[in-house]
This record gives C-alpha cells, structure tokens and sequence, in this order.
C-alpha cells in the first residue's frame, strides 16, 4: 500500500491499488468471518468503478461444497471451515484469472445465502483489470489446512480485515438468525464452529500485506 499507518476513507485505499496493463490485478481481501471482508469488498469495487477503473469482486464463498456433499460426509454441521470448500476448485479458477487475457471471459460461482448454496457462473469475469477475492481462508498454509498454501501466491496483495472478537460474535448470530436458526442453534454454529474458524484465520494474518480494522466509514491501516 506504501502508505504511513492511520485512517484512510475507501477512496484512499482504491487509490492505493496499483495501476495495471494487461495483466489482471489480484487483490485479496482475507479475514475472519464476520469482519465485513463482503462490505469492503463492494466499497472498493465502487471506488475503483467511479475512478474508471474496471473491478469486480470475485468471493471465495462460491466455492462451498454442496449441501448433499457435506451431508454424505457428515460435516454439514461443520459447514465453513477449510475442509467444506472445494480448495482446488478455488485454486485452479485463480489460476485460470491470471492467465486469461482481459477481455476473455471467466466464469466465478457465488454463493446464494437465500438457498444456502454456490451458482455456477454467478459472475463472469471479462473486462475488468482488477479482481478484489475476498474469504476467510486466502492467507493460510497447509500446515494450517491441506490445500489452500498455493492461493497466497496468486495473489499481487492481500489484505487483512480485522475487528473485535464481540462484534464478530454479534454479527455472526444475526447472521444465523437471519438464515432461520433458532437462537440455540444460532449460538451453538458460532460458538463451536464461526470462532475457532476466526483463530485459525488470526494465526494466518502476520502473512497479509497490510492490516485493516473498519473505524466509522474509515479504515485503520495499523
């Protein structure tokens, strides 16, 4: 980022991203669930677009294993965690971005909360030079969890998103009792799985480019 350490507005952190040709720009945006990685994502994407910059955001989300996948393994309960995604479906559709010309297009599965799965080819990605991943798990060795080592490095940068363990938690269960848990269940899914995915995360963050932290409509460069 090549900035000094303090508040920057989104405007500044879109300025910060480097100008580029022909080849695409990989920006990761990584983090524990919860922080507001999606949010980020979006705002500099809008940025970058009112800049006339072309960008679009690229969520690892898309590449949740699906429902009857993690049923048959029983670790739908577990749904989330590094084991529950297709690492090297992610992985080779990195890849595939940084090889493809600009202007061919690629397709990008997203996530549908609504019905709690991926969409196949929810984005393509053609046009635009710079490509903002954000998820959880891009900054993690496979000491940490077999086969998500290779994503740090098809990265041009990454950053960190941070934010306090309690507004994780707050954010966490109203995101569950918006998917229609109950209380208990909304509880138990954070407690047991959302957190201890957030420590693992933390243990990666020392390997981002930079930390961030949300402060009003800012961020906290540290």
């Amino acid at each position: 980022m090549n900035r000094a350490s303090g508040l920057l507005s989104v405007a500044e952190l879109a300025r910060s991203v480097p100008a580029v040709t022909a080849q695409r720009y990989l920006l990761g945006i990584a983090g524990p669930p919860g922080a507001g990685k999606s949010t980020l994502a979006q705002r500099l994407r809008t940025e970058l677009t009112r800049a006339g910059r072309a960008a679009v955001v690229a969520p690892m989300d898309g590449y949740h294993l699906r429902n009857e996948v993690l049923r048959a393994r029983g670790a739908l309960a577990r749904k989330g965690e590094p084991d529950t995604f297709d690492a090297a479906g992610f992985v080779a559709d990195l890849r595939l971005l940084r090889q493809t010309p600009v202007g061919e297009p690629v397709p990008w599965p997203l996530f549908d909360r609504a019905i709690d799965e991926p969409t196949e080819g929810g984005v393509v990605v053609r046009d635009e030079q710079i490509v903002v991943i954000e998820g959880n798990y891009l900054l993690l060795t496979d000491e940490q969890a077999p086969g998500w080592a290779a994503v740090r490095g098809l990265l041009d940068a990454c950053w960190y998103l941070d934010a306090p363990r309690a507004v994780l938690t707050d954010r966490l269960l109203d995101r569950h009792l918006a998917g229609a848990r109950t209380r208990a269940e909304a509880s138990a899914k954070v407690a047991h799985s959302d957190l201890r995915n957030a420590d693992l995360v933390a243990a990666s963050r020392p390997r981002a480019d930079e930390i961030l932290t949300a402060v009003g409509d800012g961020y906290l460069v540290h």
